[in-house]
């Protein structure tokens, strides 16, 4: 096992020969556009090998993601290369970092997010403070790096009690909407409900897109059980009456949880 990167360079040869006028045909014909779903498709699976603690899973799809950096960076040739990105990369951890590489101090992991956020300012002065959030990043997450930025300039409640308030603010607004029967008006209060309960998950170090993701998981598994149980009594779930399909899912509750 190494961790240095020597093998790096040879996956750069790889893409350069595939890429090449007598390389393959498919590779030849991507775009930077093109290979966008799969950044993100890659990316997607990075994070589900994390939250299965599957190492051997992690290891194979860190490479996939890898590779669309190495893949982006062939293309974008006449711009820069995968040095330049490596350069650029390790020139900003450096620089971020004056307190290992230079002669600052930093007392805990606080001091040290405020000093990346004041540096990240000074490097990019006429940008504002959600510049640097991607529009394209999954919703949920957007709305817990906004409310983070924000944060920096002071927009923020002192503690975890504000959001929470806020966050029955939102619903009972959202009961009123819904109950007016306006379709647009209901959406823009969901929408604050949303965001409300990312930042009470926020105030209290709580990843709101992971809870939500293990929301989702536990529902599954409470639907493959319902599903699994009534296949084998080779029953219709859409067909039973209502009073079943909750003892069925009470019954799911307790084997998966």
């Amino acid at each position: 096992m190494t961790q240095r990167g020597e093998r790096l360079p040879e996956l750069v040869e790889i893409m350069q020969k595939l890429l090449a006028p007598d390389g393959c045909p498919w590779d030849r014909e991507q775009t930077l556009e093109s290979l966008r779903p799969y950044v993100l498709e890659e990316a997607h699976e990075v994070v589900d090998a994390i939250d299965r603690k599957d190492m051997k899973d992690l290891r194979e799809e860190l490479g996939d993601l890898l590779l669309q950096i190495v893949f982006q960076s062939q293309i974008a040739g006449q711009h820069f290369g995968i040095d330049d990105v490596i350069g650029a990369i390790c020139d900003k951890m450096i620089r971020r970092h004056p307190h290992v590489f230079g002669t600052e101090e930093a007392k805990d992991s606080e001091a040290v997010l405020r000093r990346w956020e004041s540096l990240k300012a000074e490097e990019k002065q006429g940008r504002g403070v959600l510049d640097g959030v991607p529009v394209a990043m999954p919703a949920l997450l957007r709305a817990y790096r906004v409310g983070e930025k924000a944060a920096h300039l002071g927009l923020d409640w002192p503690d975890g009690n504000g959001p929470r308030e806020k966050l029955s603010e939102e619903i009972r607004e959202l009961d009123e909407a819904l109950a007016s029967g306006d379709k647009d008006a209901a959406q823009a209060e969901l929408g604050d409900v949303l965001f409300a309960a990312v930042n009470v998950a926020r105030k209290h170090g709580i990843d709101a897109e992971s809870a939500l993701r293990r929301t989702i998981d536990k529902f599954g598994q409470r639907v493959q059980h319902v599903e699994a149980h009534t296949r084998h009594k080779g029953v219709d779930p859409a067909k039973l009456p209502m009073e079943q399909l909750d003892l069925l899912w009470s019954q799911a509750k307790e084997a998966v949880g």
